[in-house]
């Protein structure tokens, strides 16, 4: 299995980062971060990348802008964004299992995002 560092938005349950540490994965919650709770999204990435973790997100909106906004700025890179889409990932009992399932098959079929792309995760 093909293992990763990620940091899970503020809006991602921490239960999420739990399961997939217990699978052997890298992976911070920003709710379960002290010192992340309340940064801005733009900090929040600045912080994923300073620890060359991919971010994963649910905020499409904000986060596309940010993406956008450093592919224009020379010397601005982060290590992957991860979308996930509610529409995809209905907001219900079973999100955080599909989330944590589909995140690991996503690890294993090779399927993350590389440095300063972005991917919409795929439901498994």
């Amino acid at each position: 299995m093909k293992h990763f560092r990620a940091m899970l938005d503020e809006m991602l349950p921490p239960v999420i980062a739990e399961r997939l540490a217990d699978a052997g994965h890298d992976v911070v919650a920003v709710k379960a971060t002290a010192d992340l709770i309340g940064q801005s999204d733009e900090d929040l990435l600045i912080e994923a990348t300073r620890q060359e973790r991919i971010f994963v997100t649910l905020d499409l909106t904000d986060f596309a802008v940010i993406d956008t906004a450093w592919k224009g700025a020379a010397g601005r890179a982060h290590v992957g964004l991860i979308y996930i889409s509610t529409a995809t990932f209905g907001q219900n009992s079973g999100f955080v299992g599909a989330v944590v399932r589909s995140l690991t098959a996503a690890a294993a079929a090779g399927k993350l995002p590389g440095p300063d792309t972005s991917v919409f995760l795929a439901r498994t």
